[in-house]
Formats: C-alpha cells, sequence, structure tokens
C-alpha cells in the first residue's frame, strides 16, 4: 500500500511524461538515466498504467526503495527560477534557504517566466525587442545544429501577430537543469507568460501588440496569435487547459480565451488597470491585481460579477494564495508593505517590508513566501502565516515573475 501511495504521487506527471518520453528521450533521461534502465522502463510503464487505473501487481515490478527514492526527489528537491529582469539572467535557488544552485544566462531583459506541476519545461519571455539581422547571433541551444538554428529563425512570408511587430524571443528551459531547449520567434515584447496545467500550451502577454502568443509545447512553435484588449500585462490558465484569462491593463477588462477556437469568449470588466491574476480554481474564483486603485477585485468566474474588493493602498503589484487557499497575500509596493487579506472573512492585516515589495510567489509546501525588491537587488524569504522576515538573499537585479518547481 505504502508503494502504491508513493506511485500515485506521480499523479500529476503521468500525461506530461508519457508525452515527453517518445519524443525527447535526452530529457527523457535527465528525470530517469540516474536509474538501472529495467527500473526506468518500469515506471514508465507504471505511470501509463496509472493513467489507465491499472495499478493492481505494481508493488511486485518496482522496488519500494525505487519508488520511494523518485518520489523523495519530486518532493523535496523544491527550486526557485528567478528571473533577473536587466541582469539578463535567471537564478536557480534552493526553495528553504534561498542557496545558490545555478545562474542561466543569456536571457536578455527577461521578465514573464512560467511553469506547472510536473511539467518538464519552464517558458521565459523578454521585455526586449531584437532585431532579426541579431537573432541568428544567439547562441543555438545545445543539441540544436546551426543550420537548425538559422533555419528555424528563417524569416517567414505570413508572420502571425499585428502588421509592423517587432520581435522578441521566448526561450523554453528545462524545468530540472536550466539548460536553454528551444528559442522562438514572438511578435513583440513579452511581459508575462504562463503554463497550461496539462503541459500542452504556453502563452505570452504583448502590450505593445494588445494580444497574445500561442506556442505549442510539444513542437516549440507559434501557433496562433490572439486579440485580447488594450495592454495584456498577466496570464493565468483556467481548470482546463483550453482556457486562458488575460488582463487588459489599458481598458480595464480581462478576457476569457478559447484556445482551441483562438477567440476571446467574453470580456469582464473589472477594475481601472487590472495587472497581476491568482486563480482558486477549486471556487471558480479569480482574484485581480487593480495597481493603479491599490486594490484587489475578487471575480466570480461562471457570473463574471465582481463579488467584492479589498482595499490596499497605493501601487501594489505581485500576489499569491497560501496553501490552503484561505489567505492572499499581496505586495504593496507603493507604500512599501505586505498585506494579508483573510478571504473567509474581510480583513486585510499589513506590515512593513521596504524598500518597494514587487513580486512574490508561494513556496508550497515550505510556509514560506519569496519576495522580490523593485528598488534593490534581493529577495526576502518571508514567513506566510505570519508575515514575518526569515532571511534574504541577493540577486544581480530586479526579481520578476518567481517559479517554484520540484
Amino acid at each position: 500500500m505504502i508503494c502504491v501511495n508513493a506511485v500515485l504521487a506521480f499523479a500529476a506527471r503521468v500525461q506530461i511524461v508519457d508525452r515527453f518520453w517518445p519524443q525527447n528521450n535526452r530529457r527523457a533521461n535527465q528525470y530517469f538515466g540516474s536509474y538501472p534502465g529495467r527500473t526506468a522502463q518500469i515506471v514508465k510503464k507504471a505511470w501509463r498504467q496509472l493513467a489507465r487505473g491499472e495499478i493492481i501487481g505494481l508493488t511486485k515490478r518496482l522496488s519500494l526503495a525505487s519508488v520511494l527514492a523518485l518520489t523523495g526527489s519530486m518532493a523535496f528537491a523544491q527550486t526557485v527560477f528567478v528571473p533577473e529582469g536587466s541582469a539578463n539572467s535567471i537564478l536557480m535557488v534552493n526553495a528553504v534557504t534561498g542557496a545558490m544552485i545555478n545562474r542561466i544566462e543569456g536571457l536578455e531583459a527577461v521578465h514573464g517566466l512560467a511553469g506547472a506541476p510536473g511539467v518538464p519545461v519552464l517558458v521565459a519571455g523578454s521585455y526586449a525587442e531584437i532585431d532579426r539581422e541579431d537573432i541568428a547571433d544567439t547562441a543555438s541551444p545545445e543539441g540544436v545544429s546551426a543550420d537548425e538554428h538559422a533555419g528555424h529563425h528563417a524569416a517567414t512570408a505570413k508572420p502571425m501577430g499585428p502588421a509592423g511587430a517587432g520581435l522578441s524571443l521566448l526561450s523554453i528551459l528545462d524545468a530540472e537543469t536550466g539548460e536553454i531547449l528551444r528559442r522562438i520567434e514572438v511578435p513583440g515584447a513579452v511581459h508575462h507568460t504562463a503554463v497550461s496545467p496539462d503541459g500542452r500550451f504556453a502563452v505570452a502577454t504583448h502590450p505593445s501588440g494588445d494580444g497574445i502568443s500561442v506556442i505549442d509545447l510539444e513542437t516549440f512553435t507559434m501557433t496562433a496569435w490572439i486579440p485580447t484588449g488594450s495592454m495584456p500585462n498577466y496570464a493565468v490558465f483556467g481548470a482546463d487547459s483550453g482556457t486562458v484569462y488575460v488582463s487588459n491593463a489599458g481598458n480595464g477588462t480581462v478576457s476569457e480565451v478559447d484556445l482551441a477556437r483562438g477567440i476571446v469568449r467574453r470580456n469582464l470588466a473589472v477594475g481601472l488597470a487590472p495587472e497581476h491574476l491568482v486563480l482558486d480554481s477549486e471556487s471558480g474564483t479569480l482574484y485581480v491585481a487593480d495597481s493603479d486603485a491599490g486594490a484587489v477585485f475578487e471575480l466570480v468566474l461562471e457570473s463574471g460579477e465582481t463579488r467584492r474588493s479589498f482595499q490596499i493602498g497605493g501601487e501594489i503589484h505581485g500576489m499569491d494564495l497560501t496553501d490552503d487557499r484561505k489567505k492572499l497575500i499581496v505586495a504593496g509596493r507603493g507604500e512599501d508593505k505586505l498585506a494579508m487579506i483573510e478571504l473567509a472573512g474581510n480583513t486585510v492585516t499589513t506590515v512593513p517590508l521596504a524598500p518597494e515589495p514587487y513580486h512574490l510567489t508561494i513556496v508550497p509546501g515550505t510556509g514560506r513566501l519569496f519576495v522580490s525588491s523593485r528598488a534593490e537587488p534581493k529577495i526576502w524569504i518571508v514567513d506566510a502565516s505570519e508575515l514575518t522576515m526569515i532571511g534574504e538573499f541577493a540577486v544581480k537585479s530586479e526579481g520578476h515573475q518567481m517559479v517554484t518547481m520540484n
């Protein structure tokens, strides 16, 4: 029974690994290369069986030690990826201590970064545009030949996106090692990115183009351009991977996008300048940070109506839900503070934090919160229940859209 429970911990990865294994053995081997070949084969087949509900007899084919070793590495080896913006790099740190693990270089003006539990890649967006002539000079990702690299970035007859849009590069990263696997051209600077729960798609917001680009993570190609609204800022996927919500800071709306049809199903009016978003998929609630109004709006997705709002005060920026989904923590950049919203009631508690708390992310299962400063090159480690300081560590520049991965 212990063995079965351990394998069930892999459930979030079943579809992802099954998809990536036959298409890229090199990346699959990064997950299982340290285990005997027969063990890796058994685990792969076990995941497929698990997807079909066939777990009987699994304990006879995979040793308890192997299962627990694999499960333990996923459960406890958490890494936080911190985009370092103008430093053109992403810092990888231990999720508990903040100790440096690695630094990924060569990512110009990296701002947006996204991943999803069990998905073996991250998607990083650049807030800088690049000339086509300069693209050929960018380093080819490891495993991609010079000819393949040049061909991938050759001019196309009918580029997707607004007429006259510039170019920037999305980078696909290995979520374990940080290796740059592929670079993809997209129309214009990228603000934020999002990855679907099943790892099938990614989207990037383009404020200057008033739309989003859609990336197929199986083929590593841009497959669609979808206009949303004025100055799209942030994006989060819904409970299903075919729906994504996009905040449009320029016209006070959130767009509900149908990726399969490539259309906006509806635009929901909320606030004045909606930016960061947090989805509680279990309750069907979307939390929307209005930077200009200094308030968070609670949007009921079924009806499209705003249930209530929470006044934070001053300019606000990043936010995230605690593990139990009972509290929402918000970075109050304008007034140098963190705010904790008790969602069961209607209370907002603030504590000072200076200077300029910016992006933040909950580190699942640790009770900790990482918060970047817009004014100084550092990350604070904060107790998520009390909002008390635990520690801090240095970064090369301002920290942007952080991601925690196992």
